[in-house]
């Protein structure tokens, strides 16, 4: 396993950690992935870390099973950390991020995006999920997108959807 560490550069202070378990071929640079956490988490105050790890489809497929009970590789997991207690001070773990590379090349693809514009999409989206957003209800579903819409926006990003 390959993993490096982006330094906390951000005015918010916010790590990022991203180890690959499969090839880095067509997955953005490390500090692209930073960038995007950085961006959606924009306006917090308190210091965080974000781990990301980039996996081939087995160990995609494995995620989802166990965690979510689907039986294939999907484009990104979220694993929420537990929140830190009141008062506590520091930075602390977020959660973690799974990106699937084969999936997300192969979505970029069939919706004619920018690959660069589908990871950093689902980056955002992922993050976003990090903070509590969900999409579970239609409601909640457009608060989300709106929210990842105008992220993106910042990045020169165009609508995904």
């Amino acid at each position: 396993m390959t993993e490096r560490r982006i330094g906390s550069t951000s005015a918010a202070d916010i790590a990022v950690v991203v180890s690959y378990g499969c090839g880095r071929r067509g997955v953005p640079a490390p500090a692209s992935f930073a960038r995007w956490v950085r961006e959606a988490l924009a306006g917090r105050r308190r210091p965080g870390l974000v781990s990301i790890r980039i996996v081939d489809e087995d160990e995609g497929r494995a995620l989802n099973r166990d965690y979510r009970q689907r039986d294939y590789p999907t484009n990104v997991l979220s694993f929420r950390a537990d929140p830190l207690p009141k008062g506590a001070k520091g930075p602390h773990l977020l959660g973690d991020l799974v990106l699937c590379a084969p999936v997300v090349a192969r979505e970029a693809r069939e919706q004619g995006k920018r690959p660069a514009d589908h990871w950093a999409h689902l980056t955002v989206h992922g993050t976003l999920h990090l903070i509590g957003f969900d999409h579970v209800e239609p409601a909640e579903a457009e608060r989300m997108e709106a929210r990842e819409v105008g992220i993106l926006a910042r990045l020169g990003i165009a609508d995904p959807y």
